[in-house]
């Protein structure tokens, strides 16, 4: 599932790019949205996250697509890999400026893992 976002003044740090909190915030919200869409009716808690290693600075401006691809799908838990790319400012649109995988666990009211 496709997702985008636009990077506004707001989210820049002092060094004049996208702080890196928000971007793991987004993309947090962008697999429990996909998570949720895909296993309806079903509670999910963010359990793991892959990898995490900026490698390019995201500029002002710049409307990321944000790209969510099951990878893997157990009995209680789901993993997402998610790919971020640039759509306007990044000069090359195929590179991807980050990513990771996200799992998450089906929980009941008790937060007790249950099968998705």
């Amino acid at each position: 599932m496709d997702h985008y976002k636009l990077v506004l003044p707001e989210h820049i740090n002092h060094y004049g790019h996208l702080f890196g909190g928000n971007l793991l915030n987004w993309i947090d919200e962008f697999a429990y949205i996909t998570a949720t869409v895909d296993f309806p009716g079903r509670r999910f808690v963010t359990v793991a996250m892959d990898n995490v290693e900026f490698r390019y600075g995201i500029d002002n401006g710049e409307v990321l697509l944000f790209r969510v691809e099951q990878q893997r799908l157990g009995r209680t838990s789901v993993t997402y890999k998610i790919s971020v790319f640039g759509t306007v400012i990044c000069p090359e649109p195929e590179k991807v400026l980050f990513s990771t995988n996200m799992t998450f666990v089906n929980v009941d009211s008790s937060d007790n893992k249950q099968a998705i």
